[in-house]
């Protein structure tokens, strides 16, 4: 059972120096964000009502999470209806701890897990581990992390750091402490290795008593939840193992079958540049003969109605992990999801991490600067999350806190001098005059890091209101 965690890595400006001078890692990276970007835009293209639907999306959230409090307790009525039952969890040690009492007991000591972040978020396979309880994952790329004691770097695709000869390195050297080895003479040949994963993942679905998922969606109005997939192997977890233990964010809910409909059409162009999901799964409850016996619902809040209550930051809650935002993003392509030291990579996870777990330690303030601002992470959301907006709007929140007092001192100084029009155009005067002894970088401090790469801008020789004052003729009325 893999160990690690995201815990203890360092800030993003020291983890991103490392991860961007692997040649190896860049190179996959960009191989596969310019591949999954490029169908997507294709795919999207094909609907000429997108921009509608993408309001559609944005909207329903919006009307779910202001009414957030009537529709999780119609869900909790409508799943305890169906056969189901619903535990509410705060944090990731409730949740972790319901899990770990509901799989102890069924006897059990393994489970089999659909992909799920936010299982990822709480730490779920490490807290069972030290329950005496071993949790496979069975989404191939999860496989590929948990074989490799790894961690994901993508939210789609949490091997996308990982190319195919690493895979079957892999596969090769490790499937066998695991369960079922990896074939003799193994290639790399994509059909392959999807070969080796099935035979090795058959037998513990065939074994296997309990299964955890997450949902990509939850229906108020039935109680019903959704998982969409690619693989088909979280079909055979959602259905197979006589108890489903299922651990879903408190924002996941929609409304109604009549909202999923929009999302149907959202997701999946916006994720895998595909039509429609190969594997869409929906269960309500139980139904004797017909799945597993047991039923149980996590809701996890972590964090979320701390989020909700910011006017600004709680849009980031109509996220549906599509991780479009990942793959435009010119500072993720670079640096790949483990510098950003949480299971949510990419801008999503520079926004939606800081308010989940607070600004307080030195990676999570970090990650609202791991941005350039670009904006191409808004232009591609399905849901038209301002990401932009709210990394400005949480850099403020980092700004306000102990320890950035030169920050604050320096914005300080900078709004006085904005405020002040003669005091302005006196220190123009004077930076334009002394421009000749201006270093062209800095020579410590923070600023050094950022002029290593660049050239500090060099200045006029006059500035615009001198030239403004010396140039500017008198304006001619038109002849009538």
């Amino acid at each position: 059972m893999s160990g690690r965690t995201y815990l203890g890595m360092p800030a993003f400006p020291q983890a991103a120096r490392a991860a961007t001078k692997d040649a190896r890692l860049r190179a996959n990276l960009r191989r596969a964000t310019h591949t999954i970007r490029d169908k997507r835009a294709r795919a999207v293209g094909e609907l000429d009502d997108w921009a509608l639907l993408r309001e559609a999306g944005r909207r329903i959230k919006d009307h779910t999470l202001r009414h957030l409090d009537t529709y999780l307790i119609q869900l909790e009525e409508r799943v305890t209806a169906a056969g189901g039952t619903v535990h509410w969890a705060a944090d990731a040690a409730e949740a972790n701890r319901i899990v770990a009492e509901l799989v102890r007991a069924t006897g059990e000591s393994e489970v089999v897990k659909v992909k799920s972040m936010a299982t990822q978020e709480i730490g779920l396979n490490e807290a069972l581990a030290a329950e005496g309880i071993t949790a496979y994952e069975t989404d191939l790329a999860e496989l590929i992390v948990q074989l490799g004691d790894d961690l994901p770097s993508h939210i789609l695709v949490p091997a996308i750091h990982r190319n195919r000869e690493e895979i079957r390195a892999i596969f090769a050297a490790k499937m066998a402490e695991w369960g079922r080895p990896a074939p003799e003479g193994l290639t790399d040949r994509p059909a392959d290795l999807a070969e080796a994963a099935r035979l090795h993942l058959r037998e513990k679905f065939l074994r296997a008593k309990v299964a955890v998922s997450g949902a990509n969606f939850m229906i108020a109005e039935t109680g019903t939840l959704v998982v969409v997939e690619s693989e088909g192997n979280g079909r055979m977890c959602l259905t197979l193992p006589e108890t489903l233990i299922s651990v879903v964010g408190i924002e996941k809910i929609l409304p109604t079958w009549q909202d999923l409909e929009v999302f149907l059409q959202l997701l999946p162009r916006s994720s895998t540049a595909e039509r429609m999901n190969p594997y869409t799964t929906m269960w309500t409850g139980t139904t004797p003969g017909d799945g597993p016996r047991d039923f149980h619902l996590v809701l996890l809040d972590n964090g979320r109605t701390d989020t909700l209550a910011d006017e600004v930051g709680r849009q980031v809650l109509r996220c549906i992990r599509c991780s479009a935002c990942l793959n435009v993003c010119p500072v993720y392509e670079r640096a790949g999801g483990h510098a950003y030291g949480s299971p949510y990579p990419g801008p999503i996870g520079a926004v939606l991490t800081p308010q989940l777990r607070g600004t307080t330690s030195e990676v999570d303030a970090s990650l609202p600067f791991a941005s350039s601002l670009c904006g191409a992470c808004y232009e591609v959301c399905p849901v038209a999350i301002d990401i932009p907006e709210v990394l400005v709007h949480l850099r403020e929140q980092v700004a306000a806190q102990p320890g950035h007092g030169a920050e604050r001192a320096a914005m300080r100084g900078a709004t006085w001098l904005f405020d002040h029009p003669a005091a302005l155009a006196a220190a123009e005067r004077a930076a334009s005059a002394t421009r000749a002894l201006h270093p062209r970088t800095l020579p410590f401090g923070p600023a050094k890091a950022w002029t290593d790469s660049r050239d500090l801008p060099q200045l006029p020789a006059e500035p615009f209101r001198t030239w403004w004052k010396q140039h500017r003729t008198t304006r001619q009325e038109p002849t009538p």
